[in-house]
């Protein structure tokens, strides 16, 4: 049987569906042997044991069904419900009618088409069953043993029959339908992270072709001003203006390496995996490169464990960098920045003594350019969210009680199958 076939919704449902027939069917048989050997029922037994055989039969050919790659769709599953009411009718026919304290089964089929089926269907199979219980009420065989007494009680075996079919419809609905509802919801939840990714992945890149035009825009007036730089620092000119014209030749080459390292990160992106590497070293390493350009900042690193290994790319290095960013531009003084672990996850914390985030900024993150700071775009803030989000791990934003903000980053372990999966896509 092939498993991408039989773990999709539809196959799903029809799978329970299934069960609970065999389940149900199996019960009736139990039942009309009983009361034909112990209670001395008077029934047509040929054609209520032909019925449950070739329900029985229908049973494994569903089963056969099933290992068949062909899509299961509304229609079909709709057509087994009708086919499970007919059965139901012809049954109840042959075993006092609507006086069959089981007659109230109808009502499983028509729960399960409105918990899996467009309300269409729903209909139809609701009109079924009613249709086959108004027939019955005008023409079915009687079982007058049914209303035998047991012992001196009130009790008697229809209403005895009415708990025991009480008793299995609960089980059904509780167990089978309610996982068939679930079933629904956790692919309905599926879709729409799916539209937010895609969502998302159109933002992106529309971001990226952007940074590429403007990378490609940008190298003309960088070599201008690199030619008439090199003019200005050949001619005579103080030693204070030379100082700065070799500031200025220092900050255009900055400017120039970094969209070299654009391009020759997208191009590492395309071709190379993520690198499993020691956090520590990682982080410390990062945090070097980031002091470099936030002179400014004063910091106190908090590692727990030195031994913690994780999946990374330089656009991990960057999501991160903006979170640093987002603290230092709170207070740049007295951030906290602290790496832990667990069996499943690994940990980043940064703490900032800043005014903290707003309710509005922290509950829309990574939905759209959203900024916490009025000069800010919002880009880094979705971008590191999205980073994260494929790397399977997430990113949170905590106000403090004491002021300030904690950022936490949770990602998996590099053994888990969430960080394989979503580090090789």
């Amino acid at each position: 049987m092939t498993q991408a076939f039989i773990f999709t919704t539809p196959a799903r449902n029809l799978v329970r569906l299934t069960v609970a027939r065999g389940i149900s069917w199996t019960c009736f048989l139990l039942v009309v042997i009983f009361g034909i050997e112990v209670l001395d029922f008077q029934l047509r037994i040929v054609p209520i044991i032909a019925i449950i055989v070739i329900m029985g039969l229908f049973n494994v050919a569903t089963w056969w069904r099933l290992g068949h790659p062909r899509p299961i769709t509304d229609l079909e599953y709709l057509i087994h419900l009708l086919i499970d009411i007919a059965g139901l009718t012809l049954i109840f026919y042959f075993t006092g009618g609507p006086t069959n304290p089981a007659i109230a089964y109808y009502v499983i089929p028509i729960a399960m088409a409105a918990a899996t089926q467009p309300w269409r269907h729903a209909c139809i199979a609701a009109a079924s069953a009613l249709l086959g219980y108004s027939v019955l009420m005008l023409q079915f065989e009687p079982v007058p043993e049914l209303r035998q007494p047991i012992g001196d009680g009130l009790l008697t075996l229809d209403v005895l029959g009415m708990w025991l079919n009480f008793t299995l419809c609960a089980g059904i609905i509780a167990i089978v339908i309610c996982r068939m509802a679930i079933t629904l919801r956790q692919r309905d939840h599926m879709l729409a992270r799916t539209r937010e990714a895609a969502l998302r992945n159109e933002q992106i890149l529309a971001v990226a072709s952007q940074a590429a035009g403007t990378a490609h825009e940008l190298g003309t007036p960088l070599s201008t001003m690199t030619m008439l730089i090199d003019e200005m620092r050949a001619e005579k000119i103080s030693e204070t203006q030379r100082e700065d014209l070799d500031l200025l030749r220092s900050q255009v080459d900055t400017c120039k390496n970094h969209l070299r390292e654009l391009v020759a990160s997208a191009d590492r992106r395309q071709g190379d995996p993520p690198q499993r590497v020691n956090a520590a070293y990682w982080l410390e390493k990062l945090l070097q490169r980031w002091l470099v350009m936030r002179p400014d900042v004063s910091h106190h690193l908090e590692i727990a464990d030195r031994d913690i290994e994780l999946m990374v790319d330089p656009t991990l290095d960057q999501a991160v960098m903006n979170l640093l960013n987002n603290a230092a531009d709170a207070e740049p003084n007295g951030i906290v920045i602290g790496l832990e672990a667990d069996s499943d996850e690994r940990v980043l914390s940064i703490v900032d003594r800043g005014p903290g985030i707003s309710m509005e900024v922290a509950s829309h993150m990574g939905e759209s350019f959203i900024s916490g700071r009025s000069r800010g775009l919002g880009i880094g803030l979705f971008l590191t969210h999205a980073t994260l989000d494929r790397f399977g791990g997430s990113v949170r934003l905590y106000n403090q009680q004491q002021g300030g903000t904690l950022t936490e980053v949770r990602l998996p372990h590099p053994d888990n199958k969430t960080a394989r999966d979503h580090a090789f896509t």
